[in-house]
């Protein structure tokens, strides 16, 4: 029977936190490839936030400019592995996001990036060619000008050909141009904009799964107990993983950060599943500023492991929770 599978989710900043961000580096991707080599049981997938292809910012100090960012950061994470006596196991995905240009020139862009082991599991399909868009645009003539928001999706199988969905993502930060975000104290999973863009996450993510496994994993610009989180958890049927495992209290939404901008601390990304999915524990995960990967990037990784549950007959699903996902494909 298979093990358990681990899993990383990690917003790496484009690989540039040395520079704030500024451009990428050799050794911001060397960094974060021997901290990610260096675990230990190797992951099965490794989901990237901020992950750039190619352009002017991600080009900096490149001896092979006509590298995607992706490929440059794998010959880096083979190099680490080969440090310890291994054979780097993963094959990668680059969902692209947006692109900001200045008339043909590539400023900068972002995307996501998944990472599967191909020795624990198989890529049955995938959106990397078309992943799917949940930016809510309020204005739609600033379509154009708005960072693109966007899902990547994947249907994986185990040893045992049992099926897994993964979704990886980034929400946009809240706006500042709707009255709401001047309303509340707290910003940060309070925009309108987040909710709608969560919204269209769920509505994907149960269209897709049609009641398999699946984990969403990301940077949601959101902390526990946010209108955000709420919706995710209590009317999604998303399962959080450090609050199903006791890492963190809702009630307590600072009390574990896994991002940090100057002294500011926030508690952003987020690992969440089906029911069907359980998880064994987090080890790994450490709250901003400690463990191996202090100091990498402006986020933490998120690291867990977990076990596909037998799944109950699909005839077996309540009411109830069938009128949800009805509910939701509609938003």
């Amino acid at each position: 029977m298979p093990g358990p599978l681990r899993i990383v989710s990690y917003n790496v900043r484009y690989f540039g936190h040395a520079v704030r961000g500024l451009a990428s580096t050799r050794a911001g991707k060397r960094g974060i490839a021997r901290a990610l080599a260096a675990l230990d049981p190797v992951p099965d997938l490794i989901c990237l936030q901020e992950v750039e292809t190619s352009s002017i910012r991600s080009n900096i100090g490149r001896p092979y400019p006509e590298q995607t960012q992706l490929e440059s950061f794998m010959e880096q994470l083979d190099r680490a592995y080969g440090e310890h006596g291994l054979v780097m196991p993963f094959t990668a995905l680059y969902f692209r996001a947006h692109t900001y240009k200045l008339g043909d020139i590539s400023l900068y862009t972002t995307g996501l990036a998944v990472l599967v082991n191909l020795q624990t599991l198989r890529v049955d399909m995938h959106n990397a060619d078309q992943p799917a868009g949940i930016t809510h645009y309020r204005v739609a003539r600033w379509k154009d000008r708005k960072q693109t928001r966007i899902c990547a999706h994947l249907r994986l199988s185990d040893g045992e050909g049992r099926p897994l969905h993964l979704f990886n993502t980034h929400l946009s930060l809240p706006t500042p141009f709707a009255r709401e975000y001047w309303a509340v104290k707290e910003k940060m999973g309070w925009g309108m904009n987040q909710l709608h863009e969560a919204q269209r996450l769920a509505s994907f993510v149960h269209q897709r799964t049609d009641g398999e496994p699946f984990i969403v994993c990301g940077d949601f610009n959101s902390p526990p107990g946010s209108p955000v989180y709420r919706f995710l958890c209590e009317e999604a049927g998303f399962v959080g993983a450090q609050e199903r495992l006791g890492q963190i209290d809702p009630r307590q939404p600072r009390a574990f950060p896994t991002a940090g901008f100057m002294r500011l601390r926030m508690h952003l990304d987020h690992l969440f599943s089906s029911p069907s999915v359980r998880w064994i524990d987090l080890d790994g995960t450490f709250p901003f500023g400690e463990g191996p990967f202090a100091g990498l990037s402006d986020h933490m990784p998120l690291i867990g492991r977990f076990v596909i549950e037998p799944q109950a007959p699909q005839e077996a699903r309540s009411e109830e929770h069938t009128s949800e996902l009805q509910s939701l494909r509609h938003l």
